[in-house]
């Protein structure tokens, strides 16, 4: 193969990779802004805390939006719902969520009690229910985010459904509910009710300022590609 068309075909293979690096990069840039969006918006809501009415977590048209809420009512005497693979402080465990069911009569929601250590055997936690009324208040947010793949559960032998994500719609029948709300409560950490916790909506999972540092990553490989391209294509052939 002659040098010039040697040199058109790596000038495709480098553009291609060019390409994909800087979508690559263009995809994390994307992650980043929406993060930081996701988080100035509950920052404002946390710090208005002008709390509407628990029934708001059953809108559909807020489904993936951030509100806090108040209200009385009870837990359900169902099973409890184990989210697995959440770590604290460095260490592994599970959150807690019951549902709980609206004295105004709106469709019950799952309610995240907070955060419980796992031991070396994985032996899993009790998580009693809270017994009588209950006035709740905290933020409504969409369930946690699971990745890649369905949200499955296992119902464990004294009934508590081990999961690997939160789905309310796939949670109900298993939680003898018609339905649940499509948001979930993270409960305020000053109400004395339930395990460590707070209010931070990404748990476990990336903040803004890793999607920017990995997309610097992929625009400097764009540029190393480009820069040896250069370098290939201007290099003096040996004799």
């Amino acid at each position: 193969m002659s040098r010039s068309a040697s040199l058109s075909v790596g000038w495709a293979l480098a553009l291609l990779a060019i390409a994909g690096f800087c979508a690559l990069g263009q995809w994390q840039l994307g992650r980043q802004h929406q993060k930081q969006a996701m988080l100035d918006e509950v920052a404002a809501t946390v710090a208005a805390r002008a709390p509407l009415a628990l029934s708001a977590a059953a809108d559909p048209a807020r489904a993936r939006g951030y509100d806090w809420v108040a209200g009385p009512g009870h837990f359900a005497e169902v099973p409890a719902v184990l989210l697995d693979n959440q770590q604290r402080g460095g260490r592994a465990g599970v959150r807690a969520y019951r549902v709980f069911v609206p004295d105004a009569g709106s469709d019950p929601l799952l309610v995240e009690l907070g955060w419980l250590p796992l031991p070396g055997d994985r032996t899993l936690p009790q998580v009693p229910r809270p017994v009588g009324g209950q006035a709740l208040a905290g933020l409504l947010a969409p369930p946690p985010s699971h990745g890649i793949g369905p949200a499955g559960f296992a119902a464990q032998a004294d009934g508590t459904l081990l999961a690997i994500g939160l789905d309310p719609a796939a949670l109900a029948a298993p939680l003898h509910q018609a339905a649940l709300a499509p948001r979930v409560l993270k409960l305020d950490p000053a109400i004395e009710l339930g395990y460590a916790r707070d209010l931070d909506v990404l748990p476990n999972t990336l903040p803004p300022e890793r999607h920017l540092g990995y997309a610097v990553q992929w625009f400097a490989l764009a540029i190393a590609v480009f820069a040896t391209a250069l370098v290939l294509t201007f290099r003096r052939p040996r004799t």
